[in-house]
């Protein structure tokens, strides 16, 4: 189905022709009737089939003009890469509509926040965390509040946003339309629309685990962390085939590292992003490596889901995902919009089982290609592959004599015991055992006297 079939008002008609949007996707085709129908609405895809879009569209084409001071749309996403993406794409959209767009994340000063929702927003994009604090200081009101998305709803449970998504829930219109997209749909996701979404619509198409026809897949075997970088330098050595490349890795110290190895060879060639950045320092990332001016990004699991980027030629897994789904959303970040993408996964020994349980989600293997003799083998090893002794029950007994420093004797202040007040003893010591009238031989000698 193309976009000319919808009969769209002709505002947002002129933007979307402007992009040159011509075909859409399924989850666009399948979305747009049972969003205006104005039933709640569960959308199942994978990263890269067009979700934003398939929710943008039809709630814009049903968006009236007037401007409120509140927002009438509200669109809650799990990272601050996420708001800004979407914020600049809902712009886009609605180019010719007269409509107020607003982004609202972490990582920067709430008071510039408030200032800017104060001026008026019709499509509000948030983040949990953020939208709740806004929330307790008052700031932000839902009462005109009609359209609710939550994209990436299984990303936002996976980061720890269940109380502040319940909070606010709790805080908008019961006359509602709830939209929720997701590539996966777990216990919680289940149970979260059980509590707030009425009798809801579900769309599912290209779910994950589908493998892209378009991504081409290949993997190596490698001891250790430090040959890996070895390895992903030598292939990156070949830059006109290797021109934009994302490369994944497990968390942000393995990044930063990463990087530090990286550097000596790349210099600026080379960015990186996770979340212990600055908001500043990951937009200007992301920019950099999406202009070309940068063409190796390195990345934790905060870039896999979500953000578009265009033209990626390869997504290099530098290690292999604990969850196997996360390796689709990785891969999915190559090979956009029908475009040929490569992926290449680094496994170790260790890893070998987690490779299988990918392959066993994909129903398909991926090929492996032999290691590069021309690569060197570090015999270096990263802090967490080195091997920890702990000698839980030693069989040997230590004599006293041989005790280590933690043994050492107490110092004279360390001697000292509770005797109670130091008054007391000093008299005690000056004048023997105190006199008292109670004092037995005292009395019997002033008897005798």
């Amino acid at each position: 189905m193309t976009f000319a079939e919808l009969n769209l008002k002709a505002p947002l008609r002129n933007s979307i022709d402007e992009l040159g949007f011509e075909k859409m996707t399924p989850i666009q085709e399948n979305s747009f009737s049972k969003i205006c129908s104005g039933k709640d609405m569960i959308g199942i895809a994978q990263t890269g089939t067009g979700k934003t879009l398939a929710y943008m569209l039809p709630l814009l084409h049903q968006l009236s003009y007037a401007e409120l001071e509140h927002p009438r749309i509200l669109i809650l996403v799990p990272t601050r890469e996420l708001v800004v993406q979407v914020v600049e794409q809902a712009a886009s959209y609605s180019r010719y509509m007269n409509l107020k767009v607003l982004g609202i994340y972490g990582g920067t000063n709430i008071n510039t926040q408030k200032k800017s929702y104060a001026e008026g927003v019709d499509i509000l994009v948030a983040t949990p965390g953020r939208l709740y604090d806004l929330i307790v200081h008052q700031t932000v009101s839902f009462k005109h509040c009609r359209k609710v998305v939550i994209d990436e709803v299984d990303v936002m449970l996976d980061l720890g946003f269940r109380f502040q998504l319940t909070n606010i829930f709790d805080h908008l219109p019961n006359r509602r339309q709830n939209i929720m997209f997701s590539a996966t749909m777990t216990d919680q996701i289940e149970e979260f629309i059980k509590g707030y979404f009425h009798r809801p619509e579900k769309v599912s198409v290209a779910v994950s685990g589908t493998p892209l026809e378009h991504i081409n897949q290949s993997s190596y075997p490698v001891p250790n962390f430090y040959t890996k970088a070895n390895l992903l330098m030598h292939l990156l050595s070949d830059p006109t085939t290797y021109h934009k490349v994302l490369v994944f890795v497990g968390n942000k110290k393995q990044a930063d590292r990463l990087q530090e190895e990286m550097s000596e060879h790349y210099g600026s060639e080379v960015a990186v992003i996770h979340s212990n950045k600055t908001q500043n320092y990951r937009l200007r990332s992301i920019e950099l490596f999406d202009s070309g001016q940068c063409r190796i990004l390195i990345a934790t699991d905060v870039m896999a889901r979500g953000l578009d980027l265009e033209k990626i030629s390869h997504v290099i897994n530098l290690d292999v995902p604990a969850f196997p789904e996360n390796y689709m959303h990785r891969i999915g970040r190559t090979g956009r919009a029908e475009q040929k993408g490569e992926s290449i996964l680094f496994f170790t020994e260790k890893e070998q089982a987690l490779k299988i349980e990918i392959e066993q989600l994909m129903d398909q293997p991926i090929p492996v290609l032999e290691f590069p003799k021309v690569v060197e083998v570090s015999q270096r090893k990263a802090p967490e592959e080195k091997t920890v002794v702990r000698e839980r029950h030693n069989p040997h007994n230590v004599e006293e004599d041989e005790r280590g420093a933690a043994f050492h004797e107490k110092s004279e202040k360390n001697k000292k015991t509770n005797q109670g007040g130091s008054y007391r003893r000093e008299l005690a010591k000056k004048y023997k055992k105190p006199k008292t009238r109670g004092d037995k031989n005292i009395n019997r000698r002033r008897k005798r006297k």
